[in-house]
């Protein structure tokens, strides 16, 4: 599996050159779990596409992939994006399957969409018993990709108007997994007729989701 993960990061590095008249050579996951609507927010992705198209020359298909958290399917996609509003539920296999998934290669972001937090927590406590969140430092590279936030993951919905904060798994050196709570970036990245986000806010949202996308394909 390692292997396969090896050359589906190094197909990447080829995306990032491929001209965007070229046909679509890849899609980002999204990741479908038993418990809570892991469905939500279905524009996001394919604008999120659309602007690292645009943005950074990758030549993603505008249509994602929906992947099952226990398939062998999640390991052809080295980007996979999981959110919702509340419970998530993995067996002991999915819990498997995606620790051997992350440990191989891949890349997760977790995205509350609000109400999610202690559910996901305790998930991902059972995929890295070893492993807790840490908050993600201002200056890692995953802030100073294509686009700098100096401070941090942006704030995109109120919420419980609490700070947007970047939390991390991070696996010998490096960051697995990138959890952002309080932000809601797959919010900012649907449709303007869904949510009549700002513009300026919809904006930030997609550049740091275009930041999670580039450091998922090309590290540090």
């Amino acid at each position: 599996m390692k292997s396969k993960l090896i050359l589906l990061a190094a197909a990447f590095v080829c995306l990032i050159s491929l001209s965007s008249n070229e046909e679509p050579t890849y899609k980002l996951g999204l990741l479908k779990y038993s418990g809570g609507d892991w469905y939500s927010n279905p524009t996001a992705l394919p604008n999120l596409a659309s602007f690292c198209n645009s943005q950074i020359g990758t030549n993603l298909d505008l249509n994602f992939a929906t992947v099952e958290v226990g398939s062998a399917e999640i390991f052809n996609y080295p980007f996979l994006h999981m959110t919702g509003h509340g419970n998530v539920l993995f067996s002991d296999a999915d819990a498997q399957n995606l620790r051997t998934y992350l440990m191989a290669g891949g890349f997760l972001h977790i995205d509350d969409n609000y109400g999610m937090d202690p559910f996901v927590r305790i998930a991902m406590k059972e995929v890295f018993p070893d492993l807790d969140f840490i908050e993600i430092p201002f200056d890692h590279p995953v802030y100073h990709q294509k686009f700098k936030f100096s401070n941090g993951v942006p704030k995109i919905h109120k919420h419980d108007d609490k700070e947007s904060v970047g939390y991390g798994l991070i696996s010998e050196g490096r960051l697995i997994c990138f959890y952002s709570y309080e932000s809601d970036l797959g919010d900012g990245w649907e449709d303007f007729e869904v949510h009549k986000d700002p513009e300026e806010l919809r904006i930030k949202a997609l550049r740091m989701g275009c930041n999670l996308v580039q450091f998922a394909f090309e590290g540090e």
